[in-house]
């Protein structure tokens, strides 16, 4: 496996699997739980570092199906109002972004990591990304986030998602198989196609991250919403955890906890 360096921790490789804390500056968000004002961003970041996260996740638009479209400025306002909350903290920071304008105003701030659900099929995009010298997590996309339906047609989307990076540059990259409700034409029975053969994704040779927090999916097998799928998260998570090297959670100390129980169970003697 070919490593990743995120503001000097490695992710794959050997490395302990690392933990991403959500924080969405988005009041449209699916999960109400992860929004978070921009007045008490640097607040709930630091909470979660001291609940186990390695790193922090934010954005500023949520991309679940049905929600209420923003624009590009609008997008800008809110997620540079937090980064700047967040400016000298120390806290590793990834930024949540599909589009070239929204990453170039971000980088202007302490950034570490860029999370790219378009899978760099902007090449607009690619290029700030490249130029920037920063590690990417590239989401399984052909033509729009998450299109890709099944296992086979999400490896041959991320085998894409990998020759758009070494075609820009982009030497340190994590890859996202896109489980979620991403499109119309996306089914439950997709995503469960995907985490039952995650072990597959680590052909690929790149660290991949597990982003199933609190998923549509999840709510459907269990009869929940969005604020009641904590225990569905927690056991698809621990499922999957020997075939990822990060997870994306909204529940820092829960998560954390897993990974524990996990890593545990899994050691030799």
């Amino acid at each position: 496996m070919q490593p990743c360096t995120i503001n000097g921790m490695q992710v794959g490789g050997g490395a302990p699997v690392r933990l991403m804390g959500v924080i969405n500056c988005s009041p449209e968000s699916f999960f109400s739980g992860s929004y978070v004002p921009e007045t008490t961003v640097r607040e709930r970041a630091f909470q979660m570092i001291d609940a186990g996260a390695d790193l922090i996740d934010l954005g500023a638009r949520s991309t679940a199906p049905h929600s209420v479209p923003i624009t590009v400025r609008e997008e800008v306002d809110r997620i540079t109002a937090a980064l700047a909350a967040l400016d000298g903290s120390g806290v590793t920071l990834s930024v949540d972004t599909m589009y070239p304008g929204v990453l170039e105003a971000c980088l202007r701030h302490d950034v570490h990591v860029i999370n790219d659900i378009g899978g760099l099929a902007d090449p607009a995009y690619a290029t700030v990304a490249a130029d920037s010298g920063l590690p990417v997590i590239g989401m399984a996309a052909l033509h729009r986030p998450g299109d890709p339906r099944g296992t086979e047609a999400t490896l041959d989307a991320l085998r894409e998602v990998s020759a758009r990076a070494e075609r820009a540059g982009i030497i340190d990259l994590i890859l996202d198989p896109a489980v979620g409700n991403w499109t119309a034409e996306r089914t439950f029975d997709d995503d469960w196609d995907l985490c039952r053969h995650f072990d597959r994704f680590q052909e690929l040779g790149r660290p991949i991250l597990i982003a199933i927090s609190r998923k549509s999916y999840l709510g459907d097998l269990v009869g929940r919403p969005s604020e009641e799928r904590l225990a569905a998260t927690l056991a698809v998570t621990a499922r999957l955890l020997p075939h990822a090297d990060m997870v994306r959670a909204h529940d820092v100390a829960a998560t954390r906890d897993t990974i524990l129980v996990v890593e545990k169970m899994e050691m030799n003697g």
